[in-house]
């Protein structure tokens, strides 16, 4: 196989060998300033290069007409068209003016970069000029945007969801990274505070808004965040940071970070990274309810038997700690042909919400290999993402086994030692996903191609904690396989279509078309859009082969047969097709912009919270009592994931920028999100209980979100000031419930009262209902030196935007980053 690869690249790589033509030139600012680290290419394709120290480029094309572009972080985009002729020289200069949003190059609605304007989704961008003026965690700075409903799940554990149905495991947004899916084999979970890459190594970061499925696949359901580092040829030097800080309770905060980008020539560049960061999770103790049977309480009283009582969670562990770092490789032996060897490691400890609690993760590692290799008009790449941990655990079962090992008269020592983990908290994980792309993309006239086959191989291993494995040499394997293809035609006039679709066979849930259709209106100023796009989730491997608490919850990839003959079907896909109506331009030239959207989704096979099916006799022809680890107590009882229900969503967003100078703007954001769902259709009745209501449809999201802010960049001071109001609205994931008081109404057996417990949590009442700012500060001392400070949550307030998580308060931050000049070398 590996000389067949080998022959591939070399065929693919002759094409940047023959008789060519040569485009030299310079990148400056509108007086004169020369530009280090510009980019210049061919409009559409990756094929381009860097400018030098002064600004110069050069670069290689085969001969005919092209549409160059030259672009630098925060200065606007510019194109000229060129025509060459075989063996040619021509130079060309570029003056770039500061930019605006509008001329912002995106790359994830299409694959390929293209203007914002032009793109056929609704895409939300942040550029690193932002990520390095504020002095806070940079995923603060996905609360600013649109569309978005932001978390502040503690600490350490941002997190973020798009258009409903979120939970506290929700794997419907995907998370991508220089184009490698940043997510958890087994659980499909994001990576988020398990990530490699450091803030002062990210260039931008965009956010898909609805299903971008037929280019990225499974689970760019909700929407998709791409992160994109930073080139080491365009961004050289050694940047070093330094952020200690204080939360509102009072607690120590500190971060160090470095990073260091080289040039060695025209062919080699390198960069290596790294961070510590260490801190205090907000003080919060949350309940664990137990039902002691007959047992004591806290204070020695004896308790009835059948009463639950709210305990501590056993051995809180607040400490938090992150240690990151990765390498890239760069290696271009022609204009047209590069090569990239790129890898990451990390180490985090900190508090996660789920749905049955917090678990303390701990010393979890993530790592990763990426080979990639790209021409004019292709490019294709292999990786490699491993995830181990030990000592990860559920904190919920591991506090309820210790007082069931009171009850039973064991010492403390031993209620706290090894036997207190037996019931299931432990998780370990030692798994491995394989992934591998090749695409092609060219244009043909007025048509544009993008197509591409994507393989995955996932190989999860939770030595026999979690899922349906035995030992650590015992993988669950699973593999899939995709095509797609994206055809973009422009019919002159500003009018310009899109056809897509992707292919998808997986070994478990067979195979699954997903289609995308657009119509774009270019204009001078702005864009209009209408598209129509299906997305699909999938089920993720602890839906399909999970094996939690002795096999009370058990995966549902074969399906149940119950007692009494009736069958429980295997958990295929959720499907949902959205129809998209968007403008995005300005409104007066250079001075205000607009960017809006409408949509109306369809959603059908939801994939179902963990529920209990009822007393079985077989998983797939499997009998129960060979599956189910503890069948002497459940006697074949089985907590699995179906799929039910059609519920349509549907809302809009806006956005409002203004631009007082290229310096200072203000912007303002609007996002309304509402559901209807058919409540005569037995189909939605998820609970069983006669009634379709709103217990049934999980939506979890406001109805209503404000965001706004000012934001301030010149050539020594700098700052933002951001203010956001979220609605307040009720919440249920599992366990967890956030809700207001519903009379008459119970969930999971338990009436719903605010400031009450529920069945196995504390029901505070609904989330959101807040109003928070967000401040940053900061001076440039000299193009080496800069001072910032940033306080999230600025008045200190103790807000609630997550069950199973401490209520936030203020963090509160200071940056000192030096700037160190790219060390010269030889050529």
């Amino acid at each position: 196989m590996r000389y067949y690869l080998y022959l591939f690249f070399l065929l693919m790589s002759v094409t940047g060998f023959g008789q060519s033509a040569s485009v030299t030139g310079q990148v400056t600012t509108e007086d004169g300033q020369a530009l280090p680290g510009a980019a210049v290419g061919v409009a559409g394709v990756s094929t381009g290069t860097f400018t030098d120290a002064n600004g110069t480029y050069a670069l290689s094309l085969d001969p005919g007409t092209y549409q160059l572009r030259a672009t630098f972080v925060g200065y606007a985009l510019l194109e000229r068209e060129l025509t060459l002729s075989a063996g040619q020289t021509v130079t060309l200069d570029f003056e770039l003016a500061e930019g605006l949003e509008l001329d912002q190059v995106v790359v994830s609605g299409s694959a390929r970069p293209e203007r914002i304007t032009e793109s056929p989704a609704t895409i939300e961008t942040i550029f690193s000029r932002e990520i390095l003026e504020y002095a806070g965690n940079p995923a603060e700075l996905i609360a600013r945007q649109k569309g978005v409903d932001y978390f502040r799940a503690g600490l350490a554990a941002p997190a973020f969801n798009i258009r409903g149905f979120n939970s506290n495991f929700n794997a419907k947004n995907l998370q991508v990274t220089d184009g490698r899916f940043s997510t958890l084999v087994a659980t499909g979970l994001p990576f988020g505070p398990l990530n490699t890459t450091i803030k002062e190594d990210i260039e931008q970061v965009e956010i898909i808004l609805g299903p971008n499925s037929t280019l990225y696949g499974p689970n760019a359901h909700n929407g998709l965040l791409n992160t994109i580092t930073k080139d080491p040829r365009r961004y050289p030097g050694t940047m070093v940071t330094l952020n200690p800080g204080i939360t509102g309770d009072g607690d120590a905060y500190f971060s160090a970070r470095v990073r260091h980008a080289q040039a060695l020539n025209d062919r080699w560049a390198f960069k290596v990274t790294g961070e510590y960061t260490k801190g205090t999770e907000f003080d919060y103790v949350d309940s664990v309810y137990i039902d002691r049977r007959g047992g004591e309480d806290e204070e020695g009283n004896a308790m009835p038997d059948g009463i639950k009582e709210g305990y501590e969670e056993l051995e809180l562990d607040r400490d938090v700690e992150f240690l990151r770092g990765e390498f890239a490789l760069h290696y271009d032996p022609s204009d047209q042909v590069g090569f990239q060897l790129k890898g990451g490691l990390s180490n985090s400890t900190y508090l996660s919400a789920t749905n049955v609690g917090r678990n303390q993760i701990k010393d979890w590692r993530i790592g990763y290999l990426q080979l990639r290799a790209s021409g004019e008009h292709w490019f294709a790449q292999v990786y490699y993402t491993a995830s181990r941990t030990d000592s990860t655990y559920s904190i919920d079962d591991r506090t309820k086994q210790y007082y069931r090992l009171l009850d039973a008269g064991q010492s403390e020592a031993v209620a706290r030692g090894p036997l207190s983990y037996a019931t299931g908290a432990l998780f370990q994980d030692a798994s491995e996903r394989w992934n591998a792309e090749a695409q092609y993309y060219n244009s043909f006239g007025e048509l544009q191609l993008v197509g591409g086959v994507q393989y995955q191989l996932d190989r999860a291993n939770s030595r026999g904690t979690y899922l349906l494995d035995e030992n650590d040499d015992d993988y669950i394997s699973v593999n899939q396989i995709g095509a797609y293809a994206h055809l973009t035609y422009d019919f002159g006039g500003g009018w310009r279509a899109l056809a897509a679709a992707r292919a998808d066979n997986h070994e478990i849930y067979d195979f699954n078309l997903v289609p995308k259709l657009g119509l774009l209106r270019i204009g001078e100023r702005g864009t209009w859009r209408l598209t129509y796009g299906q997305g699909i989730a999938a089920p993720t491997i602890l839906n399909m082969f999970g094996n939690l608490f002795g096999g009370l919850i058990l995966g549902n990839a074969e399906g149940f047969t119950l007692a009494d003959g009736s069958m429980v079907n295997p958990q295929q896909v959720e499907k949902i097709s959205t129809f998209e109506l968007g403008y995005r331009g300005q409104l007066e030239k250079d001075k205000l912009f607009l960017d809006a959207n409408a949509y109306y989704s369809i959603s059908k096979d939801f994939l179902s919270p963990v529920t209990v099916v009822g007393v079985t006799t077989h998983r797939g022809d499997t009998p129960t009592e060979e599956v189910q680890d503890a069948f002497a107590i459940y006697q074949g009882l089985v907590a699995t994931y179906i799929n039910f229900g059609q519920v349509n969503t549907y809302g809009f967003d806006v956005g409002l920028n203004y631009y007082f100078t290229p310096q200072l703007n203000g912007f303002l954001n609007y996002s309304y999100f509402d559901y209807g769902v058919d409540e005569d259709d037995p189909g939605n009745d998820f609970n069983k209980d006669g009634t379709v209501n709103f217990l049934d449809v999980l939506v979890n999201a406001p109805t209503h979100k404000v965001g706004a802010g000012l934001s301030y960049s010149g050539d020594q001071w700098f700052g933002s000031l951001f203010g956001r109001w979220v609605q307040a609205y009720d919440y249920f994931s599992s366990f967890q419930i956030a809700s207001r008081s519903h009379p008459g109404i119970s969930y999971r057996g338990t009436p719903i009262v605010e400031n009450a417990r529920s069945t196995d949590s504390f029901n505070y009442g609904p989330l959101g209902g807040f109003v928070t700012f967000d401040a940053n500060v900061g001076y440039r001392f000299s193009e080496r030196v800069s001072l910032s400070v940033a306080a999230n949550n600025l008045f200190n307030t103790e807000l609630r935007e997550f069950t199973a998580s401490a209520p936030t308060r203020g963090l509160y931050t200071l940056e000192l980053r030096f700037n160190l000049p790219p060390r010269r070398t030889a050529k």
